[in-house]
């Protein structure tokens, strides 16, 4: 059966075309538009935020809260330290301060006192300088009291480790009871609220790329997105010759991993490209085809090659058509009216 079709579809494609004598058939030309010049590559999904958080103070680990693939909320507590010498510093740090401030007050009393008394004539200059450089003493004391205890509530801080971010734990690399020291690694982890794409671009094309700066990404299920910004590596691989090029998305993407492959689309150029109406071709088992109608009104069965869509309703004609030849918008209809043509019949007294 499908042999007879093929056959029958091919007598059609030989056979002259026949002069439209009964129904008008509705058409619309072939036109000729400039479009974007695009350039498709893979890409790899990347995370703007992929970090492993690190212990900032020592201490033996008490509690871990998630563990992988546990979802985080930015802010949440990761990792508890025990905190015994932290909290031990801190009373240190709070009593030196409320000694520093004794000492201070003590020391501004003293030097008010000996000033009223230099006014007065009473005591000599090497006392008041003395009293002033007690002052000065004391104030710096203060000081490095009131930095002290910021800095052992610093440290305190540190036993409470929280998620810098809101994402998922993709890896933990300590147990309770072990003993973590500034440095150790503790928790790595992703945010899929903010994602990228890293292509590899041939040097060929990065001219074109810095000048027009448009690209976008396909995502699962077909739909494809705009990149917010790109960013060019300004150096190429030497092994491979590409330049790495990152695009940024929108946040809060779905079904959106990092490392996935994704095909990515640059715009690089304009180029003219002939464009048809969607509805006017016609799909014939392994045959795209088209009805044209030539000036004297004749229609033709005529085998095309097409590219993308462009835009709701039309479609790139890559091979098969030349501007300005018409194309009928009814391919049932143009069917009808070419096999009436062709059997000698006209329109309007032929009954199938």
């Amino acid at each position: 059966m499908k042999k007879i079709f093929r056959s029958f579809l091919f007598s059609l494609l030989l056979a002259p075309l026949a002069q439209v004598q009964g129904a008008e058939l509705a058409t619309e030309a072939v036109r000729q538009v400039v479009v974007p010049r695009i350039f498709r590559l893979d890409g790899v999904v990347e995370a703007v935020n992929q970090s492993t958080i690190s212990a900032q103070t020592s201490g033996q680990v008490e509690a871990i809260y998630y563990d992988v693939d546990d979802v985080v909320e930015k802010g949440a507590l990761l990792v508890k330290l025990k905190d015994t010498e932290q909290r031990a510093a801190l009373r240190r740090a709070e009593a030196d301060l409320r000694a520093a401030r004794a000492v201070l007050k003590d020391a501004e009393s003293s030097y008010r006192r000996i000033k009223d008394l230099y006014d007065r004539k009473l005591v000599s200059k090497s006392e008041l300088d003395s009293a002033q450089a007690g002052l000065k003493t004391a104030r710096a004391k203060m000081d490095s009291a009131r930095a002290a205890l910021e800095q052992a509530k610093e440290q305190l801080s540190y036993t409470r480790v929280t998620a810098p971010y809101t994402g998922i734990v993709t890896e933990r690399h300590v147990q309770v009871g072990e003993v973590a020291h500034p440095g150790t690694p503790l928790m790595s982890g992703v945010s899929l609220e903010q994602l990228r794409v890293s292509v590899d671009v041939p040097q060929s094309l990065v001219i074109p790329i810095r000048e027009k700066r448009k690209a976008g990404v396909e995502l699962p299920g077909g739909h494809w997105i705009e990149a917010r910004r790109i960013t060019i590596f300004p150096f190429a691989d030497p092994a491979s010759n590409t330049f790495k090029v990152r695009l940024e998305l929108p946040p809060k993407l779905e079904n959106l991993f990092p490392g996935m492959l994704v095909k990515s689309a640059f715009e690089t150029g304009r180029m003219p490209v002939l464009v048809i109406p969607a509805r006017a071709v016609a799909y014939r088992s392994e045959v795209t085809a088209v009805y044209v109608l030539d000036e004297e009104g004749r229609i033709g069965f005529r085998h095309v090659r097409l590219g993308g869509p462009l835009g709701e309703e039309h479609l790139v004609v890559l091979a098969g058509l030349q501007v300005g030849e018409r194309v009928a918008l009814d391919p049932v209809q143009a069917g009808v009216e070419l096999k009436k043509q062709r059997s000698g019949r006209s329109g309007g007294d032929s009954h199938e």
